[in-house]
């Protein structure tokens, strides 16, 4: 029976797939995990990973120890929330991975509040403009744009959202009025770069038939910046126009989007009554502060 810390330095190395990966996560030199790794497989009398220069693959040892330590894992996260004091308050680290729109206009309001309440409670918020893995345990939650199918996740659907076009007043007063969409193709566009565009769901100048962006941003909030400083013509989120002074809506009722945001967690998680009280916070708390937000836009 392995103790539990050469568990967690073995899930890191599996989910990192090299040892400078997993070593940045556990703040361990490369070198000294490596020699932990290899005494690991002695003490096993097995080859648990596959050592190339393209990093670690996993064996089929590998593979069935990856089970008992992920198992090992999340016994020991309810293990932790079952000893912790009786209280109504939450307390603890929670990490939350969110797309950019989500995590600079909603949770910094969002989570300021819940904290209020929980001063025992520390929130992250990893903003990143991709989808997150949580079977590498990268977040405890993510919130995403679309509902992923795949994987042992557990996803529940927080609220619509809605944009629209959009253009400071500066930029409209000094170019030719936009009365149809077609008047766009004399415009210049702000948007994501197209290559950078990790869902299907954000792809919103495609889905209006504009190919070229010369101005573009894998980032909302710089995208909305762009706009704000007169660069032209975007799709932005309603509930970012409040935090943008000058922007206002064009086209609103020929161009009008709606999209979704998901909460996602690992299924493991479910039985975690810290994580899932969390969660329901966070949803009634989001769905709240879209809807107030889109009702200024």
């Amino acid at each position: 029976m392995q103790n539990w810390d050469d568990l967690r330095l073995f899930l890191a190395v599996a989910r990192e797939q090299s040892l400078s990966g997993a070593g940045k996560q556990l703040r361990l030199d490369p070198a000294t995990l490596g020699r932990r790794v290899a005494r690991l497989e002695k003490d096993l009398q097995a080859a648990l990973f596959v050592k190339s220069p393209q990093g670690y693959a996993l064996t089929e040892a590998g593979g069935q120890l990856m089970e008992r330590a992920e198992a090992a894992e999340q016994a020991m996260r309810v293990a932790r929330a079952g000893v912790s004091a009786p209280s109504d308050r939450l307390s603890g680290q929670i990490r939350i991975g969110a797309p950019d729109g989500c995590a600079n206009f909603l949770l910094p309001q969002v989570c300021a509040g819940i904290v209020a309440e929980n001063p025992g409670l520390d929130i992250q918020i990893v903003a990143l403009p991709r989808v997150f893995n949580l079977s590498r345990r990268e977040a405890d939650m993510a919130i995403g744009v679309s509902a992923p199918t795949a994987g042992r996740l557990v996803v529940q659907k927080i609220t619509d959202y809605h944009l629209h076009l959009a253009a400071s007043a500066q930029y409209l007063q000094a170019h030719p009025k936009i009365t149809q969409q077609a008047d766009l193709q004399s415009h210049r566009l702000v948007g994501y770069i197209p290559d950078m565009i990790f869902d299907r769901e954000l792809d919103y100048l495609g889905d209006l038939g504009e190919a070229r962006v010369p101005l573009a941003s894998n980032s909302v909030s710089v995208q909305v910046h762009m706009i704000q400083q007169g660069g032209g013509v975007g799709v932005v989120h309603d509930f970012s126009l409040p935090f943008a002074p000058g922007v206002q809506k064009i086209l609103e009722h020929e161009v009008s989007l709606t999209r979704s945001f998901y909460l996602i967690r690992h299924a493991d998680d479910q039985r975690n009554l810290r994580l899932s009280r969390f969660a329901d916070q966070l949803i009634t708390a989001l769905r709240s502060e879209v809807a107030a937000l889109e009702a200024k836009a």
